[in-house]
């Protein structure tokens, strides 16, 4: 008879790194919560150490097999089984799931499964910063079929995910071709400006530059009629979300000439390396909204118009400027000066020119823009069906030796 059994009858659990060691541009790869996500383990943001370094008495390195587990933060209970490419690699604050009484893959889906993560989400925010231990992991309940169900489940689920993951990859790259084609019809138009009318330095079109500053904010953002600071990534290029932003004390006086209206143009000066300098002009916007100290707001004359130096802003050659001439003490953050804002090569077009120019682009991302949402909308239900299938297989809620998963992607189109 197939029954549910606490995670503890299982696996050995054991908690990774509790401090993180000194680290290193080569060496031992330790593996975070940053790097794990639904079953897959990446190389983003990688943090390496010398072996050395590593408490290798209390926390050894990791085998094929085991499964990370996420113990705090906002991915709390996300989980990942160890492939084979990172045997060897550290445990980092996370616990760490030796199977000793089950097929480890099975085991792997098992706690990928929406019973085991809920279980893992309630526990886990008793208070108020999520927090998983090893004991609370212990209790989460697997259904515990025989070894070779658990082998057979563990085949099907390797199929049939690896087949929505590929149908999810077709889908990721049809975006990014679609981001590619929007960058290169920009580049294109940029050219062809240039080509006809040469460039001139911004400088020559500036009647000044203001910048904000950065009091001590609440956490959440302003409700409305109340103030607040715009964040860095209230900017991208070539778009602006207001509601990226920080609400300011009651305490703490405004200052109303930092406020932004409809029509600035804003620049950020600080953010990582590819998105420092992203530029947008402000839409329809509601009051009480205030610049950073890490944002520019750039005053132009009659002869140049804030869209057209958003979109031109918007093309390679001046990101690629603002992204080299970017410094900073890492790659997370990066500055420009305003001085270097002064220098952006802009096409020395009429403002008929400037117009038709932004009209042409604003046409062209419209209709990539409308690709995209049925893009999302493919990728959505894919995971979806992902977490389902999983969900059902390791609850025994079909028998997967007859079942082919041919449904399982029923509605999505690759």
């Amino acid at each position: 008879m197939t029954r549910t059994v606490p995670l503890k009858r299982l696996a050995r659990i054991r908690y990774g790194l509790g401090q993180p060691p000194p680290t290193s541009d080569e060496g031992v790869p330790i593996l975070r919560a940053t790097n794990i996500s639904r079953g897959k383990i990446s190389s983003d943001n990688l943090m390496r150490a010398h072996l050395s370094d590593l408490p290798l008495d209390r926390a050894p390195l990791l085998v094929e097999g085991e499964i990370l587990v996420v113990r705090s933060g906002a991915y709390t209970g996300d989980s990942a089984r160890v492939p084979r490419e990172w045997a060897g690699s550290a445990p980092g604050y996370d616990l760490r799931v030796t199977p000793h009484s089950a097929d480890s893959r099975y085991l792997a889906y098992s706690l990928l499964g929406d019973a085991a993560h809920d279980r893992m989400i309630l526990v886990s925010t008793r208070a108020a910063q999520p927090h998983l231990n090893a004991e609370e992991l212990g209790e989460v309940g697997v259904w515990q079929p025989s070894v070779e169900d658990q082998r057979g489940i563990a085949d099907f689920l390797d199929a049939e995910t690896a087949r929505i993951d590929k149908l999810s990859a077709l889908q990721r790259s049809a975006m990014h071709k679609l981001d590619e084609r929007e960058s290169a019809q920009l580049d294109l138009e940029i050219d062809e400006l240039v080509e006809r009318h040469g460039v001139v330095p911004l400088r020559r079109f500036l009647l000044g530059v203001d910048q904000g500053a950065s009091p001590q904010c609440d956490v959440v953002p302003a409700a409305d009629g109340e103030w607040g600071v715009l964040k860095v990534s209230s900017l991208r290029p070539g778009l602006f979300n207001p509601a990226e932003n920080k609400r300011l004390p009651a305490e703490v006086e405004p200052d109303q000439a930092s406020e932004v209206r409809e029509g600035d143009l804003l620049v950020v000066r600080a953010n990582t390396p590819q998105l420092v300098g992203s530029t947008a002009v402000v839409p329809q916007v509601r009051r009480k909204l205030l610049l950073s100290d890490k944002i520019f707001r750039v005053r132009l004359d009659g002869r140049l118009a804030a869209n057209f130096v958003a979109t031109v802003a918007r093309g390679r050659r001046i990101r690629t400027l603002c992204a080299a001439g970017s410094n900073g003490a890492s790659q997370s953050m990066a500055n420009i000066r305003f001085e270097e804002v002064k220098a952006w090569p802009i096409p020395a077009a009429s403002l008929d020119m400037q117009a038709g120019f932004v009209a042409r682009v604003a046409d062209g991302r419209a209709a990539l823009d409308r690709l995209r949402p049925r893009i999302e909308r493919q990728l959505v239900l894919l995971a979806e069906r992902r977490q389902a299938l999983i969900t059902a297989a390791v609850t025994g809620q079909f028998d997967v030796s007859t079942a082919s998963g041919r449904n399982v992607t029923e509605g999505i189109t690759a």
